[in-house]
């Protein structure tokens, strides 16, 4: 693919949010600390990883975390808190969840109790009650297999503060080893009576439990022991309604595994059909990843969103058990994805499931550059970068003054990232890669979210998606196109 050289733009001020195409860019920093982002999420200090806890009540999207405050390597875990009104601005809170005599606080999800079923709050005021593992160390360093069970919180002041419940566990463990991550949300039964559905990650399996209460579980079914991808360990499932273009129910299950994704190391699998009478049944025994990149791990979705909005929000973890302890940050570690929103399309009679950035990521462009020519500076380390594809290939070079290079392209039918000269690798062996992903369809246009150590592509939207994190030693400041890419435009994105 040719490469062309045109002269570069400026502009008097980033903050103008008109497009320019006849201005040199002047890159202009936004960040102060090392590879702290921009716009994505971040703890101010401290260990991150899993997602958890999504949802949302009274105008605020609550996100809770896997979180650790004395390190930034992975230790006692504890649920953070953020929220926000956009899912851009985060509003950090105090510390939701702590450890306590039963064990760590693992992942879970929470759910606003709208009819107080729980009888934890009142009808006037229902509780939003938060669902997680508990995690005994002391005795999982034992011969024990039953130091992972689930437990609920609740909060009557929107999420500003829990109380445990006194009975915990509400779910025993019955001799599983990985018995958790539980992902909860209420289905309307035949007969018009409501169940609390528990979706459980065990070892290898998916467990299905029913509730009236949220204190009282049955088992209802086992799914996945037989399919799937299983190197590894299933975590952080969750189970989802859609709609497929032709108007038809179908039901996602995600299921993140670790290892044995499809670049090593951590990835979320998900399977298509159908769930009827507390059983999840797959359309095929397709195995499917929602993002082919190596950096995008446990992602679940948001509860009690308005009906009005009409849409499924997903965010997940930016980073890889392969490596996450090790990357090079200083006082925090681990970054969130931009949140998405999923639904299903269809490839010649296959669904699969799509990815796109959530709508409110818009609010973030200060300033836009319509480049007409395949050469290009870079205004900030935040930039989002759109084009159409011209003859389904293309290619993209990104550099920064210490001859550092990330490239994306897509060739032979592979969407590829490739990161090997990307800056600071020595910190783990497998860091160093390039990604690719199979794309058999026709790519008509991308779209970009780079920040300081990351980047997210998506291909048609989102019908293909790939999330890398990397670590140049100074910013990206150049962007070389090829000439099958058309009408691009680079939105520098504010802080």
């Amino acid at each position: 693919m040719k490469i062309k050289t045109i002269l570069s733009f400026f502009i008097s001020t980033l903050l103008f949010a008109g497009c320019q195409s006849d201005n040199e860019i002047i890159f202009e920093a936004q960040v102060t600390e090392a590879y702290r982002p921009v716009y994505h999420f971040t703890p101010e200090s401290g260990w991150m990883n899993d997602p958890n806890g999504l949802v949302y009540l009274d105008g605020e999207y609550h996100l809770f975390y896997q979180y650790y405050p004395d390190s930034t390597v992975w230790g006692p875990m504890h649920w953070g808190h953020a929220v926000s009104k956009d899912m851009v601005d985060w509003e950090p809170l105090p510390i939701a969840l702590y450890p306590d005599s039963l064990g760590y606080i693992f992942s879970g999800s929470a759910v606003v109790d709208t009819e107080n079923s729980s009888g934890l709050g009142t009808t006037d005021n229902p509780p939003l009650v938060a669902i997680f593992t508990y995690h005994d160390a002391e005795l999982a360093n034992t011969d024990s297999e039953t130091f992972q069970s689930q437990a609920i919180a609740f909060s009557l002041d929107k999420g500003r503060t829990w109380e445990k419940y006194a009975e915990n566990p509400v779910l025993a463990n019955p001799g599983i080893r990985d018995f958790r991550d539980p992902k909860v949300s209420q289905l309307t039964n035949p007969d018009g009576s409501k169940s609390w559905i528990m979706t459980l990650a065990v070892l290898d399996h998916i467990n299905f439990y029913s509730s009236p209460d949220l204190k009282n579980w049955s088992l209802l079914s086992e799914f996945g022991q037989t399919i799937g991808a299983h190197g590894g360990v299933w975590e952080c499932p969750d189970l989802l309604p859609f709609k497929t273009p032709s108007g038809e129910e179908k039901w996602v299950l995600l299921v993140s595994i670790n290892p044995g994704g499809p670049q090593n190391g951590s990835a979320t699998q998900y399977f298509i059909g159908d769930f009827e009478n507390g059983q999840f049944m797959p359309d095929d025994n397709m195995i499917r990843w929602i993002d082919y990149g190596p950096d995008n791990y446990a992602g679940v979705t948001w509860s009690n969103l308005p009906n009005e909005q009409n849409r499924t929000l997903f965010i997940g973890w930016m980073s890889n058990w392969l490596y996450a302890n090790e990357v090079p940050t200083k006082a925090w570690r681990s970054a969130m994805t931009v949140p998405r929103e999923l639904s299903l399309f269809d490839v010649d009679g296959t669904l699969l499931l799509k990815s796109s950035p959530a709508q409110e990521l818009e609010q973030l462009r200060s300033a836009e550059f319509g480049i007409k020519g395949e050469s290009s500076s870079l205004p900030s380390e935040a930039v989002e970068i759109t084009a159409a594809i011209e003859s389904d290939t293309f290619l993209m070079t990104f550099s920064n003054e210490n001859g550092e290079s990330l490239i994306i392209s897509k060739e032979n039918g592979l969407v590829s990232i490739d990161r090997r000269d990307a800056g600071n690798s020595d910190f783990n062996n497998d860091f160093s890669a390039m990604h690719s992903a199979p794309m058999s369809w026709e790519a008509k246009d991308i779209r970009i979210f780079m920040d300081a150590s990351s980047i997210e592509l998506f291909v048609n939207d989102g019908e293909l998606v790939m999330t890398s994190i990397l670590f140049p030693s100074s910013p990206w400041n150049k962007l070389e196109i090829s000439d099958n890419l058309n009408a691009l435009k680079i939105y520098n994105l504010k802080n």
